[in-house]
Parts: structure tokens; sequence; C-alpha cells
């Protein structure tokens, strides 16, 4: 188990105190991945030399941050000291994780201890024979019988090394950009792995819930993350509440797993000279007409746009994306790359998905998947919370008792995705992918039985985890 400790600590405090209070408080196997603080106190040399003794990212928080966390112990004593009602306990709660140890004195130091969620766990760990895949959310059917031609006949010039050209050309040409901004990456995956390489924030907030990659990839670059909750259950971006001092800023539009579309113009106001803004786009194109995209944005400083071919195309395991963003960005984002990133079939890929037939073929799909979104939410059964407004190819709802309602939904043949390792997200909480209408209502009665308590059948007879192939009893 991750593990952020929270510590608050006297001025003069020795390393030796620090790491004694850490100790006695810390569970079992528990791995510190953050130590934080007041950032007064992240100046402290004692608590500095702690952190540096065991390998530990050190992050120190200002006063007024710190106020606005809602704490179990809060101080008038400290708050007069200090400045905020509580140092250890609200350093650990800022993260979005849950409390593990509650504030806990220990001579000088005060410390509390926070889980953190499993930043590696994504849907296809819920996948399973004979479960019908809800948890993915890569379009059914795909890739389409074209784009299967045109990875065949790339295996003919397999032999020869790859030339990204051709496929930066094509992203360039349908954005209305210069090559010289784009970079093709082994999916979006690698585009956060580089970046993290190619930057050094002060300051690194990213948005949550959202996808975890981003977070991941910084954290392991040892780069020290604040993360930003945003409130249910309409998990709208409100730039104002991004700290003006934040020179990297991480969000994603379509978010994933809320499925909350912010508007364009709330996300490039986050835009400002010395600051990064990631906005991570791979579920864009799952929008019609991609109306929020800021892909073919040059005017906005230090913006970076992800994509993805994995959803739309069906390439997850050929590993598809690229990054848009100032050049001398992208450039710093490409010497952090290995030469031949990626394979001549993915590159072919990437050039193909990008036409103009291509992306009027995307639009359609998108088109379709809104009127299958709504099938999927006229049927989920009556007091099932569906959070946000969704936009795109899946859905996040709020059932009691999760955990029991998501292993009932496994022995009825449902694979769906765990909500709690997203950061601001609870075991309560199911992101659930969109299918064709019969395969929704199916899910749906599944859900609404295992609601009502009913008894669990027999578990289903198929060997397949695609969603077109439901048994016949569930269409």
């Amino acid at each position: 188990m991750d593990v952020t400790v929270g510590v608050g600590a006297v001025s003069g405090v020795r390393a030796e105190e620090v790491l004694a209070a850490v100790d006695a408080v810390l569970p079992p196997g528990a791995r510190v991945a953050s130590l934080a603080t007041l950032d007064t106190r992240a100046a402290e040399p004692g608590v500095l030399a702690a952190a540096a003794e065991r390998g530990w990212p050190l992050t120190g928080h200002p006063a007024g941050v710190l106020a606005g966390v809602a704490v179990p112990s809060p101080s008038a004593r400290v708050a007069a000291a200090v400045g905020t009602p509580s140092v250890a306990e609200a350093a650990a709660l800022l993260h979005g994780a849950p409390l593990v140890v509650p504030r806990t004195v220990h001579g000088r130091v005060t410390v509390a201890v926070s889980a953190c969620p499993d930043l590696d766990h994504h849907g296809d760990r819920e996948l399973a024979p004979g479960l019908v895949d809800l948890a993915v959310n890569v379009r059914a059917g795909t890739p389409p019988p074209w784009l299967r031609e045109v990875l065949l006949r790339a295996m003919d010039d397999v032999a020869g090394y790859p030339d990204a050209g051709p496929a930066r050309a094509a992203v360039a040409a349908a954005h209305g950009r210069d090559p010289a901004e784009v970079l093709p990456t082994s999916g979006a995956a690698e585009a956060f792995v580089l970046l993290a390489r190619a930057v050094r924030p002060r300051r690194a907030v990213v948005l949550h819930p959202s996808f975890t990659e981003p977070e991941a990839a910084l954290r392991a670059a040892g780069h020290p993350v604040e993360r930003l909750l945003l409130d249910p259950p309409a998990y709208r971006l409100d730039p104002a509440g991004v700290p003006d001092d934040a020179d990297l800023v991480v969000l994603g539009n379509p978010t994933n797993p809320t499925s909350v579309l912010h508007p364009a113009a709330d996300v490039a106001a986050l835009a400002r000279p010395g600051r990064v803004l990631l906005v991570d786009e791979a579920f864009a194109d799952t929008v019609p007409g991609e109306p929020e995209s800021l892909a073919g944005r040059t005017d906005l400083p230090g913006l970076v746009v992800v994509r993805s071919l994995t959803k739309t195309w069906g390439l997850a395991g050929l590993r598809v994306g690229y990054a848009l963003g100032p050049r001398e960005l992208v450039a710093a984002m490409a010497a952090a790359q290995p030469h031949w990133p990626l394979s001549t079939p993915a590159l072919a890929a990437l050039t193909a998905c990008t036409t103009p037939a291509a992306r009027a073929e995307a639009d359609a799909a998108a088109r379709e998947l809104a009127v299958h979104r709504a099938a999927l939410l006229a049927a989920l059964p009556p007091g099932v919370p569906v959070l946000g407004e969704p936009r795109s190819s899946f859905v996040l709802l709020r059932v009691p008792g999760g955990e029991r309602v998501r292993a009932g939904l496994r022995g009825r043949g449902w694979a769906v995705r765990r909500g709690d390792t997203f950061p601001g997200l609870s075991p309560d909480h199911l992101r659930v992918a969109v299918r064709d209408p019969a395969t929704s209502r199916a899910f749906a009665a599944d859900l609404a039985a295992i609601l009502e308590g009913g008894p669990s059948p027999v578990p289903m007879p198929t060997t397949t985890s695609h969603p077109a192939a439901v048994p016949e009893e569930h269409r």
C-alpha cells in the first residue's frame, strides 16, 4: 500500500525525530509515496534530511491551501500559530485519499497517514474469460475491415526502419498545425511519460478524478504532485480553483472516469506564460464534432494536447497516440524518446486514421455512441445516480455497497470498472462502458436484480469478453 504521510513539526526539529514519528505509525508493508507538510516546514533542515535519508518525495503546501481541507481534528492553537487549523491531517488528506492513521503526536512531531489509490489499476484488470466487457472503453467491432487491411499491408514494410514523417504530416494536416508541433507516441501513456521527463515543475497540480497515468508518470519522474479534487456530483472545472502559481496543470477532456466534457473556454483559461497545461483528449473523438477540443489551438502558451487512437479504432494492442504542443516542448519530449518508438504498422494506422474520410467515420461513430449512451441511461434502475453529465463512451454510477454490487455483477457475467482507484472516488463508484442498447438493457436488468437482493444465477457459459457476444439470455 502506498501512503502519503502528513507531518507537522516545530522549528528546529531533527531528522531522527521525524523518522521516529513516521516509523511509529506507518502501517505494515506501507510504502511512503510522499511526505507532505506546510511549505515553511518543508524548508526545515531536519524535515529535508529525513526525506532525503529515506528517498521520500517531499511536498510543502501553503497554509491557505491546507486551511481549505476539512479535517477530523482541527486546532485553533495551530491555526493561530501557522495560519491553518491542521498541518499533518490536512497535508495527508489534500491528495483526496482516506486517512488510515489519524493525527498522532510523537514528541515534537505530529503525523497522519492517508492511503493512496492504486494508480496502476486500469479497466483491463477487471476482465476474465466469460465476462462481458463493460470495463474497457474500446469501441466494439474495431478495428474496422479497412483498417485491418492497412495494418496487413504495412507488414510488407517491416523489414525497414519506421519513418514517422508521413504520420506526423498527416496529424499536422488534420489539426491545422506545423509538423514540428506533432509527436507520434506509443499510445497516450508514453506521451505522459515523455512530458514528465521533459519538464521540471515547481508545483504540479493534477485535477481529479481523472485518468491516473499522468500522475503516475509525474511521480515516477520524481515530481511531487498536488491533487485538486473537482466537486461532486457535477465534477465541473472551475478555472478559479486552480492555484495561480501552479506551473504544470493536468486534466482530461472529456474526463475519465466522470465522462464530463469541460467547456473549451474554461480549459483555455488555464493557459498562461510560464505554465505547461496538459490536456488529455484521449476521448475527444467520442464527442460528435469535438466541440471542446483544443487540438488546433496554437495561440495558447504551454498547451500540450494528448490524443489516442485506442478507443475509437480499437488499437489498444498496437499502442498509437500523439502529442500536440509548442515546438520547443515537443522537441524536448522527443529527446526523451528512444529511436523508432512506433512500429511501421502503428505509424500506418496513425496516417490512415487522420484522413478526412476516417475522421468522418469517427464522427459518425460518436453520433451513434450518443444514441447508445441515452439507451443505457434510460435502462438504468431508478435511484441509481449517474454522476456528472456524461458525454463520452462511459458513465459513472454510484451504488450503495459498491464492492458487493461489483462482485454480484461478475457473478452474473459482467465486468465493470471499480471506482476507488481513482483519486476522489470510493468503492461505491462504478464506471460502465456504453455498449449497444440490447447489451445495456441486459446489464441494467441484472444490476436491478442485484440491488433488489435477488439470487445470483449460474455463471454465464460464454468464454468471450467481447460485448457483441452477449449470451442469448442477456440480449
